[in-house]
């Protein structure tokens, strides 16, 4: 009897250590991405330690959120996936120069877009290339399975991965993320894309893309800064389409 019992209060615990489990492994509910899989992930760093991610769109240029930029001095990290390990052929690279976007606004989140020219080229590997760009206006489905990766904390009040941590989200309709931040943020439908999913970014995630398929669609710009991939405040990106000319036009001019 007493083994029939603790077999049932077993069964029944099951679901919770289950999603304490999970928990525990994330970019926030995520799990560890394969090694050198996202070979376009950056680590921008301060003084040697991650402060936001951004990501290779060319052989000299990364894309970021313009709210990364903190008057210091940023050094880009490519080729990595563990942080700590120093002998993985990642590859650290000074950043020569900073075009935050103009219209930007700490206020409103508005532009939330940066590119950083490197202070050399990168040298393509497996472990170390640009991803392609969205290339139309068009908006992406809402439903359409996506993806985030970066070395961002793994709960709120927790500490941040030394490795590299993906999960997938799902594209919001425009109307209900627009409600979700009403009167906290501007959401901006031509500007912006929402989110939400099991796993999501927290700190130390900002200016990572989200990705769907093989092609960068946004910048991850804000969230709750309280509640990580909260679903009552669902993480908002810079939506990549609306910055094409001027991306085009930085890197042309530069």
């Amino acid at each position: 009897m007493m083994t029939i019992i603790s077999l049932l209060l077993l069964a029944s615990l099951l679901p919770h250590l289950t999603f304490t489990a999970h928990v525990n492994m994330g970019i926030v509910n995520g799990t560890e991405a394969e090694p050198h899989s996202r070979p376009y992930m950056v680590s921008l760093q301060i003084n040697g330690l991650h402060n936001c991610c951004g990501f290779l769109i060319s052989n000299e240029f990364v894309l970021t959120a313009a709210h990364c930029q903190k008057n210091k001095t940023l050094t880009a990290v490519v080729g990595a996936h563990d942080l700590k390990n120093k002998t993985d052929g990642s590859v650290r690279i000074r950043v020569k120069s900073y075009h935050q976007h103009p219209d930007y606004s700490r206020v409103t989140n508005l532009n939330d877009i940066m590119l950083l020219r490197l202070q050399d080229n990168i040298s393509r590997s497996q472990n170390v290339k640009p991803i392609s760009l969205m290339n139309n206006k068009k908006d992406i489905k809402s439903g359409t399975v996506c993806s985030v990766a970066g070395w961002g904390k793994l709960k709120p009040k927790g500490s941040a991965s030394d490795r590299l941590m993906e999960a997938n989200v799902k594209i919001m309709k425009n109307t209900q993320c627009k409600n979700k931040w009403k009167g906290r943020e501007k959401y901006s439908v031509s500007k912006m894309i929402c989110v939400f999913g099991y796993g999501g970014s927290c700190k130390g995630d900002s200016g990572g893309p989200l990705v769907c398929g093989d092609t960068a669609v946004g910048v991850t710009s804000f969230g709750d800064a309280n509640v990580c991939n909260s679903p009552e405040r669902p993480t908002v990106y810079t939506k990549i389409s609306a910055y094409l000319k001027w991306i085009h036009k930085i890197i042309k001019t530069n």
